[in-house]
């Protein structure tokens, strides 16, 4: 039974090695990966140089690290222009590309075929994707007909058996012939999320099953077929899904490996497959996961998209995040990429207030490499909008907040600079009881079980593993996750489980029913070896396969015996919390706030991301982990301010002031030095209402519109004219005030705008103080800037352009020129934005106040 685990040891190291050669031939690129980079569609592969240089310097001025060439469907009326994939001329436009991007630092990757899933002309209908046929006794494989989806010109054709190693080998073969078997200058090879629908069965499957499990389905397909769910034919089919796993994972470790051996490290999003995610995740050199529509924060003031369709679509979910920065933490691997803001809201209605909340959570989930999902290549000339993708959110240079983007991305690389240049700081390994999954959701249905990263409610959230997991998260414990192939990988040294880039003080076992025998045998070792192991309720009740299940079961049952009388290393217990206590876990208590936070090591100190992503917390005294407060500083990444804060002793605990409004985020690091400045916590702050008249003068826009307005109160601009009603761009609001001395001798003077469509640049006494675009919309005062008596004040605001879109949609339907699905809504129905409600644009309401104390 250990042969399993010894055999995981040498393919685990061999690709350790491999990853580490990625990580340097990735360094030696020397790319900036601590700015956000972009999915870069290419509509129908119609690029030329001169558009390519365009955008890439767009990219480059808004703050972007690099860009992901992803092939689609075209644009009507371009077609003369189409490259095919792969042909001489779109590996031209790739290489200069490449150069052009250098030349601006910025690094590229591709997608390894176009659209999703891996396909295209060089695969047969013999070597597509297959569903099982069980007719006079025999299983065979039926083609499921699957094309590639959103295929660009020259991609078009079935979608490749996901399951066969051999086949991929086939199906990459066409990359070296157009490649010359050399990389042309890519940072990554990149495989989207697992869409291959259907797919439940292989060519050479009954081959690789008996091989794997030891009997032959064949021999028991009538306890396969049953749709009873007896518990033989439970067993079955977890074998069955056992083996669909192994074989997805071989067959992408060949991708894996090919692209190390031309010189590309590797991007995989794993999720929605039918195999261990954590394995599958572990393949590549930067794990990827997705956050998908909006997390529906409640931020007051945050705006959501209610056209989007939870339901059937999902909400981002930092539980599935964390299989890949699990992976990340496990085998030392310093990046981990979220595919960010798809769907975050319906086209033209999205703000950098609603985006700033959705990358603050993928932070906390252990995400450090954000890509914007994403931009369009669109050529200079062309019409607005320009070319777009159909599925939001629009980052290219027609978006509306496309002038105040610096600053988000200037906001996520000061967070990644310190997120990717820490360690992993976790205390706990959760097993994930996959075979649960199996037998509870999977086991009942003869076809491959997808783990769905939009359902994440039915195999996740509502499972032993995805509660333990939710209520430690919540709790203020951090951890990672362990599959059956990790364990294998473990050390015990000092009585810790370590893992090539991590170690942990326990393994937490979730209630489960299944396990396989391998698996509880290896627990037992790395207790034998002093590792500290505890089980949620129950050990394991049964025994995983149903080959020779009578042996295995005692076997089984011998080493659960062998647990049960070591209770010094094995734990069953109700309240894993207690015990993870006792056992000397940390334990932030900043959980219990309401706050989320990631908390990593960087160089023997400890680093804190903290956001507030709901209402309960504003201000207090918080306990950190890291000890004594006079050692820890913070730092704003959204100004990148650094900040020391007011300390105390609460009996044995020291504790900091740390004020983190809803929609604030901010970073606590500790080091050598002292840093305290106040034991006492901050007076409130006072405030002092602006109230008075004001001009308001529209500027640059569409439609070109440039009418003043003197107004009694601040208010929406669209409550002012009928063009006004669907007017995007900016709009100024002046006024002059009077404040007392009393306010103006205080030292700490914040402005706060209230009520804000969509972001404002504020200039007081004609001196700018900055811009306000993420929730809560303040700006600190600089000293001295504001005058006792008279002074003014300039807000410069700019707005969505969905007001906009509601006349040019209705009088320009031929902007929406694109093959395939066009451009869709969040609904995922045809796009009409002529009926949308007018959205409120401008400062929206009375309530701009001085903040000062």
């Amino acid at each position: 039974m250990n042969l399993y685990f010894n055999r995981f040891k040498i393919s685990a190291c061999f690709l350790s090695c491999l990853l580490l050669f990625c990580g340097k031939q990735a360094h030696s690129q020397q790319v900036n990966t601590e700015k956000p980079w972009s999915f870069w569609w290419w509509m129908g592969n119609a690029v030329n140089e001169k558009d390519i240089k365009y955008n890439l310097e767009h990219f480059k001025n808004a703050g972007l690290g690099g860009v992901h060439i992803i092939p689609i469907y075209g644009v009507k009326g371009t077609e003369k222009q189409f490259l095919p994939f792969l042909g001489d001329r779109y590996m031209k436009m790739v290489k200069y590309t490449i150069a052009e991007a250098k030349k601006l630092g910025l690094g590229v990757d591709m997608t390894t075929g176009t659209g999703w899933p891996f396909g295209g002309p060089n695969i047969t209908k013999a070597e597509s994707a297959e569903k099982w046929v069980y007719n006079n006794g025999q299983f065979t494989g039926t083609s499921t007909k699957q094309q590639v989806k959103r295929a660009a010109p020259g991609g078009e054709g079935y979608v490749l058996d996901p399951y066969s190693a051999p086949l991929m080998e086939h199906y990459l073969a066409r990359f070296d012939s157009a490649f010359a078997k050399k990389n042309p200058g890519l940072r990554a090879m990149y495989q989207d999320s697992y869409e291959v629908y259907g797919a439940n069965w292989s060519a050479n499957f009954l081959t690789e099953f008996k091989k794997r499990r030891g009997y032959d389905l064949r021999d028991v397909a009538k306890i396969f077929l049953d749709s009873t769910d007896n518990p033989q034919g439970r067993l079955v089919k977890m074998d069955y899904q056992q083996t669909l796993s192994e074989m997805l994972y071989d067959a992408n470790k060949v991708w894996t490996e090919w692209s190390t051996k031309r010189g590309m490290i590797t991007r995989y999003q794993a999720h929605g497959s039918p195999g261990n995610l954590l394995d599958l995740y572990s393949l590549a050199n930067v794990p990827e996961t997705e956050a998908f529509g909006s997390s529906n924060f409640p931020i007051p003031g945050l705006r959501v998209d209610h056209d989007y369709r939870d339901w059937s679509s999902g909400r981002p979910n930092p539980l599935l995040m964390k299989f890949a920065s699990s992976a990340s933490d496990l085998y030392g691997k310093k990046l981990t990429s979220s595919e960010t803001f798809t769907w975050l809201a319906n086209h033209f209605k999205v703000s950098l207030s609603q985006a700033k909340p959705q990358a603050d959570e993928v932070f906390t989930a252990g995400i450090n490499h954000i890509f914007f999902h994403g931009t369009t290549y669109s050529p200079q000339n062309d019409p607005y909008p320009g070319w777009l993708f159909y599925a939001s959110t629009h980052f290219g240079p027609t978006s509306h907040f496309y002038n105040q983007l610096p600053l988000f991305t200037k906001y996520i690389q000061n967070c990644q600079h310190i997120l990717q240049n820490s360690k992993p700081d976790n205390d706990v390994l959760i097993y994930f009881p996959i075979q649960d999954v199996w037998a509870e959701q999977g086991g009942k249905l003869s076809t491959a079980y997808q783990l769905d990263a939009h359902h994440t409610e039915i195999w996740l959230n509502s499972h032993p593993f995805g509660k333990l997991s939710g209520q430690l998260k919540k709790e203020g414990y951090s951890f990672d996750y362990a599959s059956d192939r990790v364990l294998g990988n473990l050390k015990v040294v000092g009585g810790k489980l370590v893992a090539p880039g991590a170690s942990y003080k326990v393994l937490v076992v979730p209630a489960c029913n299944y396990m396989p025998l391998a698996t509880l045998d290896r627990l037992l070792q790395l207790g034998k070896q002093g590792a500290t192991i505890i089980f949620e309720n129950n050990l394991p009740k049964e025994v995983m396969g149903y080959g020779d299940h009578e042996g295995k079961t005692k076997q089984f049952e011998q080493q659960k015996g062998a647990m049960k009388a070591d209770e010094s290393h094995f734990m069953v217990t109700g309240n894993v919390e207690k015990v993870l206590n006792g056992k000397g876990v940390l334990q932030e208590m900043i959980g219990g706030e309401g706050l989320s936070f990631i908390r990593k090591n960087q160089n023997g100190h400890k680093v804190y991301f903290i956001t507030n992503l709901g209402n309960q917390f504003k201000e207090g005294w918080v306990s950190l982990t890291a000890g004594d407060a006079a050692h820890l500083s913070g730092y704003d990444p959204l100004t990148g301010r650094k900040f020391n804060f007011a300390g105390r002793k609460h009996g044995a605990q020291s504790q900091i002031w740390l004020q983190l409004l809803p929609g604030q985020s901010c970073f606590v690091m500790q080091d050598a030095a002292t840093h305290l400045v106040s034991t006492a916590a901050p007076k409130d702050y006072a405030a002092f209402k602006v109230d008075t008249k004001w001009t308001l003068q529209f500027l640059q826009g569409r439609p070109a519109y440039h009418q003043s307005f003197h107004i009694d109160t601040l208010q929406s601009w669209t409550n002012l004219s009928d063009t006004a009603k669907f007017y995007t761009g900016t709009a100024r609001y002046s006024a002059s005030f009077n404040v007392p001395k009393s306010v103006t001798d205080k030292k700490d003077l914040v402005i706060d705008l209230g009520t804000v469509n969509e972001s404002a640049s504020v200039k007081i006494n004609g001196k700018a103080i900055g811009t306000a675009w993420s929730i809560p919309f303040r700006l600190k005062i600089p000293s001295g800037m504001l005058a006792a008596g008279k002074n003014t004040i300039e807000i410069t605001v700019t707005n969505l352009s969905s007001n906009y879109m509601r006349v040019y949609d209705k009088e320009h339907p031929e902007w929406k020129k694109f093959y395939d699905i066009n451009i869709a809504d969040i609904a995922y129905t045809p796009f009409d934005a002529s009926k949308w409600p007018i959205m409120p644009s401008g400062i929206s309401a009375n309530n701009l106040k001085i903040l000062y104390r």
